[in-house]
């Protein structure tokens, strides 16, 4: 069986599989059945010095897409409104029954440096294993200068987190807002800042649905909607780009990254870590599902580790970053046509109807006792759409044929703005 111990940014946890900050690290009773359930770590939710914060009901909101419930997941909770004093107790029970664990305390206090030294002597006196600077979360707390209100800005990221690597022994990962046009700003800036590492992405700014007979957004608090943080299944491709981006920064060389954003099952999981993660984190799932699902990700995992004759988690952790990388250095020479599989094909119609209303008129439709679909290569263009539509897996492939070669828009004649030479695609 494939080792799947974990160790990124100082934590070592039995596998890669936390739970993410949210409600389900809320209190010992949860984290107690998570632990037992098979998980690897948890980020505890995020603790705040105010003693005051006040949730409103409800909280939660949902994108439901062709049957699939949840496909989206919007809430507007804030930070923990239980006593700080109760959590700090439950977090060192928890560490003390489970201390082959990963346990990560989430943090968010007013951007001020007293703020913050006083709470992480706190922290540390529990026993945890590291800390996670909350700089993500868009709504509620961020109109009080804090969550995303400081991750906008990276001046702040460096900041907070340059006086927290001073005011605290404990290993520091800062987690990142989406909300911003270059999640690499807010990397660096934490790599500046001294961070162990980054955990990423926080949830996205968001309206998931309009209730038309209250005539609000939803959730609805007395008929009224705010914006709220956005995540699930359906923002998966957008924090695997972000992983991807940070682990090939050059600016930020081996900064270790936790990836969050719509993981839920051991495929999930893999392709976060195949672009650079070393932990993911957890949340809408297990909302969904429940904690046991940690079971079937794991061996799951492991499963096709052992297939694949990888033994730990470092054998494939980043092996998809080389091959990640700007458009310009695409081979513009590479050439595929779709090739249909007649005895597979159920005659739907599908890919002729997208091809010919939406794409390069490409698949041809005749009937000859049954309905036949044929590829005119003359005129496809390789872009794979009838591929993506055939509900009929392997129905429907692409086949290379072109003749070799490499070339990419840097030296296209085309290009107005081309160099002389080639450029060194690894390097660039």
């Amino acid at each position: 069986m494939a080792d799947l111990t974990c160790k990124i940014a100082g934590i070592t946890s039995p596998n890669p599989f936390w739970l993410a900050s949210a409600p389900p690290t809320d209190k010992a009773y949860n984290v107690n059945r998570a632990f037992e359930a098979g998980w690897g770590g948890v980020v505890w939710k995020t603790l705040g010095l105010d003693p005051h914060v006040v949730n409103v009901s409800s909280r939660y909101g949902a994108t439901q897409w062709n049957g699939q419930r949840m496909a989206g997941f919007n809430n507007i909770e804030l930070i923990t409104d239980r006593p700080l004093a109760i959590n700090l107790e439950e977090i060192r029970q928890i560490k003390r029954d489970w201390p082959d664990r990963a346990m990560i305390v989430s943090l968010m206090v007013p951007c001020t440096e007293n703020d913050w030294k006083q709470i992480l002597p706190m922290v540390e006196d529990t026993g945890a294993d590291a800390v996670e600077l909350n700089f993500g979360c868009p709504h509620g707390m961020s109109e009080r200068g804090m969550g995303s209100a400081v991750g906008q800005v990276p001046e702040y990221i460096e900041m907070v987190t340059r006086w927290v690597k001073e005011a605290s022994r404990l290993p520091c990962l800062v987690k990142l807002t989406p909300n911003i046009t270059d999640i690499r700003l807010g990397s660096r800036a934490a790599f500046r800042g001294g961070a162990d590492g980054v955990s990423l992405i926080n949830t996205i700014n968001s309206i998931c649905t309009v209730d038309l007979d209250l005539m609000a957004p939803t959730p609805v608090v007395d008929g009224k909607g705010a914006h709220g943080g956005y995540c699930g299944p359906a923002v998966k491709p957008i924090a695997l780009h972000m992983v991807a981006e940070i682990a090939r920064d050059v600016q930020t060389p081996g900064l270790p990254i936790s990836g969050i954003g719509g993981i839920g099952s051991w495929r999930d999981a893999a392709e976060f870590i195949a672009l650079g993660s070393g932990s993911v984190q957890v949340c809408t799932a297990a909302m969904h599902y429940g904690f046991r699902i940690v079971e079937d990700m794991a061996d799951g995992l492991s499963n096709w580790m052992d297939s694949k004759g990888y033994a730990t988690l470092d054998d494939f952790k980043g092996r998809a970053v080389a091959n990640t990388t700007d458009w310009q250095y695409l081979n513009l020479k590479y050439d595929i046509k779709a090739r249909i599989d007649q005895d597979r094909c159920i005659q739907c119609g599908l890919c002729h109807i997208a091809c010919e209303d939406t794409s390069h008129q490409a698949i041809t439709a005749s009937k000859d006792g049954k309905r036949h679909f044929e590829v005119i290569d003359a005129d496809c263009v390789g872009c794979n759409l009838c591929m993506h539509v055939c509900p009929v897996d392997e129905c429907i492939t692409m086949e290379r044929v072109d003749e070799g070669g490499y070339s990419n828009w840097t030296v296209h004649p085309n290009n107005p703005a081309r160099v002389t030479e080639p450029v060194d695609v690894n390097a660039a």
